[in-house]
């Protein structure tokens, strides 16, 4: 049945997720902040500043004006960046029925509460029913969403119903998704993969070999799980798309923007200024530093996020940090997750 879905956020992923939704035959609109961006969706039918040379459905429209994307919407998925997520549910929530599904597809921690994005969501929409939130995650480039290309992601509420729904309207055969009652472990590595990915990226860019990149990449899944176990989240989740699926993706796919990140801080270039030179963002950069100050809250061994950190902002040398981690003490495989080794 079809529904009527607002998309609130018109970068790569919002946009590929509209046109995804469009492509169902669902009435979906998508709101976006630059006119130029509702100009091309509505006139062009492609959005050339955030995914150029990808079509887009001719029934996608776009505005925006909160109240025209979100009148009588059944289900609302919000994918502004982390950074912003506040401000932009706190500007729409009054246009939200209270009826209507909300699924978060932004993937970060929130520097200044250290919460997840369900949390800031939350805490930026009271009248709106926390535990029935979504969060909407897995191995997912935007351009190959948008393109059709099979795709498998998750969908996780503490309301199965509610995950449910979600899932019910989103699921294809190009575009698979399953359910979880697990968000926290969700989110976590949702969050924690774009961290990763900058640590294999600067991996590759130094010439270590991918022996060295599997290693990073497997033991970045152990840190991710100890801080998602630390927060209520199911070890068991991380070994599904939100956890290994989406870091095997971004520590090694092309399109990858925090792998991208990591290639050039092992060129030399400062992360600062390479970042303000691109139009996208890679959540990485601002989730490290949340990252390690949770950890450092909770107790929680993440030494790879933590060397993440100092390199791109405390300056660390990246050789530095690189020996740092290859000469930490020897230790069993499964040190600090639940079962006989914790």
């Amino acid at each position: 049945m079809a529904k009527k879905i607002a998309v609130v956020g018109a970068g790569a992923w919002g946009t590929a997720l509209a046109a995804h939704a469009a492509r169902l035959e669902h009435d979906v609109r998508l709101w976006a902040r630059e006119p130029e961006v509702v100009a091309d969706v509505n006139e062009r039918h492609e959005n050339r500043l955030f995914l150029e040379g990808v079509g887009l459905p001719p029934a996608l429209r776009a505005s925006s004006v909160p109240a025209e994307v979100l009148e009588g919407v059944e289900i609302v998925i919000l994918v502004p960046p982390s950074a912003f997520l506040r401000n932009v549910a706190g500007l729409i929530a009054e246009h939200i029925p209270k009826s209507a599904r909300i699924v978060i597809a932004s993937k970060g921690i929130d520097e200044r509460t250290l919460g997840l994005m369900t949390d800031v969501t939350a805490a930026a929409m009271p009248e709106h029913d926390a535990a029935a939130m979504c969060a909407l995650s897995g191995p997912s480039f935007a351009r190959e969403v948008a393109s059709g290309l099979p795709t498998d992601v998750v969908v996780a509420s503490k309301s199965a119903q509610a995950a449910a729904d979600v899932a019910d309207a989103l699921h294809s055969p190009m575009f698979r998704v399953y359910t979880s009652k697990d968000p926290v472990g969700v989110e976590v590595g949702g969050a924690m993969k774009n961290v990763l990915a900058i640590a294999a990226g600067a991996c590759d860019g130094l010439g270590l070999g991918t022996n060295a990149r599997a290693a990073l990449v497997t033991r970045g899944l152990s840190e991710m799980a100890r801080l998602g176990v630390a927060l209520g989240g199911d070890p068991l989740t991380f070994m599904g798309l939100s956890g290994v699926g989406d870091l095997i993706l971004t520590a090694t796919g092309a399109l990858s923007r925090n792998r991208a990140l990591g290639l050039k801080v092992a060129e030399g270039i400062e992360p600062g200024r390479y970042l303000a030179s691109q139009r996208t963002v890679a959540e990485g950069y601002l989730t490290a530093r949340a990252a390690w100050r949770l950890a450092q809250k909770l107790g929680v061994d993440v030494p790879i996020t933590e060397q993440v950190y100092y390199v791109l902002h405390e300056g660390r040398p990246l050789l530095e940090a690189m020996k740092m981690l290859l000469t930490r003490a020897q230790k069993d495989e499964l040190w600090g997750l639940p079962g006989p080794a914790a």
